[in-house]
C-alpha cells in the first residue's frame, strides 16, 4: 500500500519540462535537463520520479525557488505564482529527448 501510494506521489511531482534558449544551453553543456516541480518536492522525490518515469539513471539534483512576477492589469497590481525548478544531471550516457513523438 505504502509503494503504490509513493508511486501516486512520485507521478505529480514533475510538472513539466523548462523548454528554453537557457534550459537548453544548460543541456547541451552539462547534461542537465530543467524541470518545472510541486513546490513541496525534495531532491530525493526528485530523483525518483526522474528515474521512474523516464528510465534513466540521475546523478545529481539542485532546486531553485523562482519568486512570481508583480504584474499590472490596467490599473490592479497581480501576481504570478511562485514556482520551484529543479536542475536534473544525469550520468553520462543519458539522455531525455522530449522531441519523439511530437507533431509539428
Amino acid at each position: 500500500m505504502s509503494q503504490q501510494m509513493n508511486q501516486e506521489r512520485l507521478m505529480q511531482i514533475l510538472l513539466a519540462p523548462q523548454i528554453s534558449e537557457k534550459a537548453t544551453f544548460v543541456a547541451d553543456k552539462n547534461e542537465q535537463v530543467v524541470f518545472f516541480v510541486a513546490s513541496d518536492a525534495t531532491k530525493p522525490e526528485i530523483k525518483a520520479a526522474v528515474e521512474l518515469m523516464f528510465k534513466v539513471q540521475v546523478d545529481s539534483v539542485q532546486v531553485s525557488n523562482q519568486k512570481g512576477k508583480a504584474k499590472r492589469f490596467g490599473r490592479y497590481m497581480g501576481r504570478r505564482s511562485d514556482a520551484k525548478k529543479a536542475f536534473v544531471c544525469l550520468k553520462p550516457g543519458q539522455e531525455i529527448n522530449f522531441n519523439e513523438g511530437g507533431t509539428v
